[in-house]
């Protein structure tokens, strides 16, 4: 462990924290960011940009990594998150602020593995677990991140969100130009620039980026902003997933480098069911972290102190979570299906019975949150550690990317499906619930009483105040209680469908195996190898010098 070393895994925790503030900063405060430059009918697509950018660009710069090294691949995701921090602060209008989140979200793709890889590849293999939970537990400062964005957006400005990003990156852009400079990748070794080019997978990445991203965003538009049968959402739906079978044909059949190489599945049972419950993990991560910050703003009331101490208790635990089951898995030399059983269902638990929630219980969110969370954070971090264990060193970036990918497309997916289902239910009760309110109140234009609802479903309730018709401060508190309870009765639905994802990933997690010979095999090699050192050196068949290298 010498000085640079330690400054080299500085530098990847910074990337770390730089990786996960945008979005849980900026994820807090909505309402101030489209109350001031508008987008109120667009304001999720900053959160989905954000997720398809860094889902997207994953898989496809986990072979560039290999190829290229992770300290070019590190730089080039801090300077995306700088730059996309610089537009989310000086934006506008909600598309250039949708614009800086995208490149943030490309940038926190690049970071966040390759801190994961280089922090695994760092560490002796039986300690990988222990390291990236260090590495995990770097965002402590920022596990109240809802609370610092709610007092920052209220004392100052949500604008100060991307100063601090920025900030972050590039403290770690800093520290990795000056102290990381790994070996050259042996697969690179020997090779012009030009073959190293040839085994990028260009085709393999343009059917799988423009595959997913079509997808994903029909997912979204369908029931949401355009029919499930019109055009708009069909169209990019069927081009989407036939790409995707496209590009894993030629992944299958033609690709000479394909990008994720059969050779990456080594144990296939174990990474196939790994990855498959890091996908279902991703719809409860988001559901939490996106979900939980504006419920318990719009059921629960506005005000900032109150809105940063309910969501004190989301961060933590899931930061708990991925510390304890990373340091469990070195401690019980890879038993991941124990490990993995116990997360899902804390996981499952927590998250299903936030469908108990209502106006009157808020206490029990903090309960609830820390079951959730504890099994959340055990699957979403160590799932990319246990994918890094059984697959050969040279591949570490590759098979990372690869369990990033699929947990961001999970959490894209599932937000997706889960806001479609609340805004579906939330319509129906707002106009039951506040139409009637605003009946009572003497309301009776249709037009008010539906900028009402708007304004109601947007969290802008202070603008309530200034419409037509809205005469006394009880008109105004009767509209807002009843639309908490609208809110408070469409919630639940998001949790009772996360019950039916969380209950598929505990039968997977049955089926694991453990991976103990990988820990137990690099333990005896590392032994057996200071057994022959000792050995030759007692018998002078090396030098002094060539022991101390």
């Amino acid at each position: 462990m010498t000085f640079h070393k330690i400054m080299a895994l500085v530098a990847m925790a910074l990337l770390w924290v730089g990786s996960q503030v945008p979005a849980y900063l900026y994820g807090g405060v909505p309402p101030y960011i489209y109350g001031d430059i508008g987008g109120v009918d667009r304001w999720t697509w900053f959160i989905l940009g954000y997720l398809f950018s860094l889902g997207a660009v994953t898989p496809f710069v986990g072979s560039v990594s290999d190829l290229f090294g992770r300290r070019y691949t590190a730089m080039g995701g801090a300077t995306l998150i700088i730059i996309g921090s610089i537009v989310t602060a000086t934006a506008h209008t909600m598309n250039t602020f949708i614009a800086g989140m995208c490149l943030c979200g490309a940038g926190a793709g690049l970071c966040e593995l390759t801190a994961i890889a280089v922090t695994s590849e760092l560490a002796p293999t039986r300690k990988r677990g222990l390291y990236v939970a260090i590495l995990t537990f770097t965002i402590l400062p920022f596990c109240p991140s809802v609370f610092w964005a709610q007092q920052i957006s209220y004392y100052g400005s949500w604008r100060y969100i991307g100063l601090i990003c920025g900030i972050i990156s590039f403290l770690g852009l800093v520290l990795v130009a000056l102290f990381y400079h790994p070996p050259p990748r042996h697969v690179t070794v020997g090779l012009s620039r030009k073959e190293v080019l040839r085994r990028v997978d260009f085709i393999g990445g343009f059917l799988l980026l423009g595959g997913l991203l079509l997808f994903m965003a029909a997912v979204q538009w369908g029931g949401y902003q355009y029919a499930w049968g019109s055009a708009h959402v069909v169209a990019p739906l069927v081009i989407g997933i036939v790409m995707c079978i496209a590009f894993a044909v030629y992944e299958w059949k033609f690709a000479r480098y394909p990008m994720f190489p059969g050779s990456i599945a080594k144990e296939p049972r174990i990474l196939l069911l790994t990855l498959f419950i890091t996908f279902v993990s991703g719809h409860q991560f988001f559901a939490l972290i996106l979900f939980w910050p504006t419920q318990s703003y719009n059921e629960y009331g506005h005000d900032h102190w109150q809105v940063g101490i309910r969501n004190l208790a989301l961060g933590f635990p899931i930061m708990a979570g991925a510390c304890i089951i990373l340091v469990a898995l070195s401690f019980t030399r890879g038993r991941i299906r124990e490990l993995m059983l116990i997360s899902c269902i804390f996981m499952t638990a927590g998250t299903g019975a936030m469908a108990a929630l209502n106006t009157s219980n808020v206490w029990l969110s903090y309960l609830l949150l820390i079951i959730a969370g504890l099994g959340i954070g055990g699957i979403v971090v160590p799932a990319s550690v246990i994918t890094a264990i059984i697959c050969p060193d040279e591949l570490i970036a590759t098979v990372t990317a690869l369990t990033l990918a699929i947990r961001v497309l999970g959490g894209a997916i599932g937000y997706s499906i889960y806001y479609n289902v609340f805004s579906e239910k939330f319509k129906a009760n707002a106009i039951n619930l506040v139409g009637i309110a605003c009946f009572k109140a003497g309301i009776i234009d249709k037009a008010t009483i539906a900028e009402i609802i708007n304004l109601t479903a947007a969290g802008l309730v202070d603008a309530i105040r200034e419409v037509p018709g809205v005469k006394t401060d009880a008109a105004w508190e009767s509209i807002v209680v009843a639309g908490q309870e609208a809110y408070a009765k469409s919630y639940p639905y998001v949790y009772y469908v996360s019950i039916a994802f969380g209950g598929v990933a505990i039968i997977a997690s049955l089926f694991l195996g453990d991976i103990k010979k990988y820990m137990d095999d690099h333990i005896a090699a590392d032994y057996e190898e200071s057994i022959n050192s000792a050995e030759e050196h007692k018998a002078g068949h090396v030098t002094g010098a060539q022991v101390a290298a």
